[in-house]
């Protein structure tokens, strides 16, 4: 056979191999994929999600990402299951004990590190890096998603703390919103009458207290790390002045955020530290109110709250509930999700929408996100927590002085910090 015919020949049978071995075009088309799941045409799977949502409009604003994800995917199905908020935390945990998890979680963002540390949470770093779209997130939101250098979740929405003022009383007395702490005794004082306290914070045994008080704590220039010193012992001082003299409900320690709240609307307290989750109820209150930045005393600071999307350890499809996470952060829909729920972006690239840059109100929240801090404390951050309520009750109840209390919690704390 010369070299041209054996050429020929070995095309032919190479031909008949490849023909041979290919897909018929049944199972060809069997495996298509048609969506961003990555999911084959011809497959069905469930994605499981647990959320701690009541609240009407982000029950709307998570239902339209189902609803949408679903359609343009509508070879997974999404199921999911409410869980109240105090309930989640052991509700994880004992899912992880018995393998039981969801696939998507919604959780509270200062709880993020501990779920991480405890292997709850699925390791996103490398989904993230290809996605590149990190550096568009404020950083005090990003940071609570970070736990040893590698990332668990994507924040999903933001809040922080600021001063709203009932404009009445302040208008009666003479008075401009307070913006420091020396003018926000002054207010409170002149503010307080037999009926009215000038003002309220949370001061209930619970983390709203926590987040209440540590913005106080960051004004003064102090933090966790160093938190037996002279900021931290000035912050509570402020807080146990105020109490001492009436200007704060006595009740306080029973009181957390939305008691305070509903307490500024009947018209009994005229200024009040609260978060975001206020405006809906406040549009709706008969009493002409407004907002303004925390006052600040050393340094201006506000904390950050929210919410983070993660994937759980055990999932068996962290590349479709990734690809859910991803769908939810295209930043139109993003938008959309936000206005629904009434929350402050943790995106940077979407805030110049009219929504919050128009709205006076959701302005104020939206400033204080380029440098609200998040509780991105390690895995024990719930424990110093607990360990902060018990020091605020102390003081505020003498059982101990400012120092002792101080001093004491910072013993804990040091021990508890990564």
């Amino acid at each position: 056979m010369n070299k041209r015919r054996f050429s020929v020949f070995f095309v032919l049978i190479l031909s008949i191999f490849l023909v041979s071995c290919a897909p018929s075009t049944e199972t060809a088309d069997n495996n298509q994929i048609n969506n961003s799941s990555g999911v084959p045409d011809d497959e069905q799977i469930t994605i499981t999600w647990w959320d701690y949502n009541s609240h009407e409009g982000r029950n709307d604003a998570i239902n339209m990402i189902i609803s949408e994800y679903e359609e343009d995917n509508p070879n997974v199905k999404i199921e999911r299951t409410y869980v109240p908020f105090g309930e989640l935390k052991n509700k994880l945990l004992m899912g992880a004990a018995a393998g039981e998890l969801p696939d998507i979680v919604w959780i509270d963002n200062p709880d993020h590190q501990s779920f991480a540390a405890a292997g709850v949470l699925a390791d996103l770093t490398e989904y993230i890096e290809e996605w590149g779209e990190a550096d568009q997130y404020f950083e005090g939101p990003w940071s609570s998603t970070m736990y040893e250098g590698r990332n668990y979740g994507i924040p999903n929405s933001s809040n922080n703390l600021a001063l709203f003022y009932n404009t009445d009383m302040l208008n009666e007395a003479g008075l401009d919103p307070p913006t420091n702490w020396e003018e926000l005794k002054d207010a409170a004082g002149k503010l307080t009458t037999d009926d009215v306290y000038g003002f309220g914070v949370s001061g209930v045994n619970h983390e709203q207290t926590t987040f209440h008080f540590l913005p106080f704590v960051w004004q003064a220039g102090s933090d966790l790390d160093n938190f037996n010193s002279e900021g931290t012992v000035e912050a509570m001082n402020l807080w146990k002045e105020m109490y001492d003299k009436g200007y704060m409900p006595q009740e306080m320690t029973s009181l957390d955020q939305n008691d305070i709240n509903l307490q500024f609307i009947a018209g009994n307290v005229a200024m009040m530290v609260n978060g975001t989750w206020q405006l809906d109820p406040l549009s709706e209150a008969d009493i002409n109110w407004d907002v303004v930045p925390l006052p600040e005393y050393k340094q201006q600071s506000t904390i950050l709250g929210g919410e983070n999307w993660a994937v759980t350890s055990s999932s068996e499809h962290v590349d479709v509930a990734w690809d859910i996470i991803k769908f939810s952060q295209e930043p139109e829909r993003l938008t959309e999700f936000l206005k629904l729920g009434v929350r402050i972006p943790s995106r940077q690239d979407i805030i110049d929408d009219p929504y919050w840059q128009e709205d006076p109100h959701l302005k104020v929240f939206l400033e204080g996100m380029e440098g609200a801090k998040a509780r991105a404390y390690g895995p024990e951050y719930p424990e110093i927590s607990t360990t902060i309520q018990n020091m605020i009750q102390d003081v505020l109840t003498e059982a101990k002085t400012t120092e002792e209390a101080v001093e004491e919690a910072d013993t804990i704390i040091q021990e508890l910090l990564p």
